[in-house]
């Protein structure tokens, strides 16, 4: 077996898995999109229903939700390979680490992220955003929820030898997704006046680049310090 067979092999295998237990578990999947939906519904009834206060506050509301969203299942993302065991067979595996977590930061997006994106046009509606503005929505969390849990698995990491670790890792990875909330909703506030916001796009892309590229790494050597 050539070894790129292998590799796509190990990083599908463990892929499936996290996804499999979250579709059994399926908590793990209705819970923050509950909460992404409890969040909007409830900033209506707070501030008023004029469309206009809505349509402009709609922006941070929907990216400060989403962002809580994704905090929800961090904790998750290795605890429970941590504490059967298992995590530490996987980093002493002949595959490289960087790989294994890679395949876990994506089985969490998919878990948590992905939902988002897809009923982001109704959570929109719900807060009377532009149509205009749907389309910079939908990529803004296109490229800023995965770079949220590339950004959260380094927390996750480094919290996971914790046994109440999640305050700690609200604080450690809160002020690291500011830059995504700036300039996601900077380009939503932008397309609604029909201006180009390709630059956000951009940055927002940068960011995500870099972060495929580091944070796996990071996440690796923060989980042999947790096991170790």
């Amino acid at each position: 077996m050539k070894k790129h067979d292998s590799y796509w092999r190990i990083l599908s295998t463990v892929y499936k898995k996290d996804c499999v237990l979250a579709f059994r578990q399926r908590s793990e999947i209705i819970n923050p999109l509950l909460f992404f939906l409890i969040v909007i519904t409830l900033f209506p009834l707070g501030i008023g229903p004029e469309p206009q206060l809505l349509a402009r506050m709609a922006p941070g509301i929907i990216w400060v939700a989403a962002l809580l969203s994704t905090m929800l299942g961090l904790d998750k993302m290795f605890r429970e390979d941590f504490n059967d065991g298992s995590l530490e067979q996987l980093l002493l595996s002949p595959f490289p680490n960087t790989l294994i977590v890679f395949a876990k930061i994506a089985a969490h997006w998919t878990i948590t992220g992905l939902p988002l994106i897809i009923m982001a046009p109704m959570f929109a509606m719900l807060l009377n955003l532009d149509s205009t503005a749907w389309n910079a929505t939908i990529l803004t969390l296109a490229i800023g929820t995965p770079l949220l849990s590339l950004i959260g698995a380094i927390g996750a990491a480094l919290t996971v030898g914790l046994q109440k670790g999640g305050v700690l890792l609200s604080l450690l990875v809160l002020p690291l997704y500011i830059p995504v909330l700036i300039f996601a909703t900077s380009a939503i506030d932008t397309s609604a006046m029909s201006l180009d916001y390709s630059g956000q796009l951009a940055i927002l892309g940068a960011m995500l680049a870099v972060a495929i590229v580091s944070a796996p790494f990071a996440v690796s050597s923060a989980l042999k310090v947790s096991v170790s």
